[in-house]
């Protein structure tokens, strides 16, 4: 008789882009503890020193990178700066990167190296395929881009706003749609409440968005 031992399959590798207090990588670091998102967070980088997504990464035991940058708006600096970070995520062999509250916009030279497999979540809801509205339970509504969109829904008194995980493309917040979900604006919002809201649906399509992800970029591999 014989005996055929289970090989488990290598896990699958996440990189994380955070500049912030990372709640969203906190929803991946969980998830992937819970077993419900098979993968491993393999490295975070920030470019912010003082990030707390740094933290919550160090706290798991997740290798850490800080990448400060020097002047964003120097074309320069920046394509040397998107260089140096697909160097070092390069050398942690990810499956895909997700930015999670990543406050600079890649060039297109970086996405270059990672292409299919850079993934954002956005705090607004995204129409598939671009386009200036979005199909919603209310109608068309105006698909609200860029880094303010939480206040910009509140300015423009919209019923509802969302969250949405997309691949990166070179146009901004414009990419191939993995997941998205409404959430209501409610009469008493203010900016930081309405922030929290669409933060918690956040925690919960990221991971499995992701899930979604890598077992896209498995099925591309097949197929090579």
């Amino acid at each position: 008789m014989t005996l055929h031992q289970h090989v488990p399959l290598p896990s699958r590798r996440i990189a994380v882009l955070a500049s912030g207090s990372g709640t969203n990588l906190q929803a991946l670091l969980d998830a992937t503890a819970r077993g419900t998102l098979e993968a491993e967070v393999a490295v975070v980088v920030s470019d912010r020193a003082d990030a707390g997504a740094l933290r919550r990464a160090a706290s798991a035991g997740v290798a850490t990178v800080s990448l400060p940058l020097g002047d964003r708006h120097n074309p320069v600096v920046r394509e040397a700066y998107d260089r140096r970070l697909a160097d070092v995520l390069h050398a942690f062999e990810p499956d895909l990167i997700v930015l999670a509250g990543w406050m600079l916009i890649l060039t297109s030279g970086f996405l270059d190296r990672f292409p299919g497999r850079i993934v954002n979540v956005h705090p607004a809801l995204l129409p598939d395929g671009g386009g200036v509205e979005v199909l919603t339970s209310h109608g068309r509504l105006p698909a609200l881009r860029g880094s303010r969109v939480v206040r910009d829904a509140l300015r423009q008194r919209l019923p509802a706003t969302g969250a949405t995980v997309h691949y990166v493309t070179t146009a901004v917040d414009s990419g191939p749609v993995i997941l998205r979900e409404e959430v209501p604006i409610l009469p008493d919002d203010d900016e930081v409440r309405l922030h929290e809201r669409i933060k918690s649906v956040e925690h919960r399509l990221l991971p499995r968005a992701v899930a979604l992800a890598l077992a896209a970029c498995s099925a591309s591999n097949v197929e090579r």
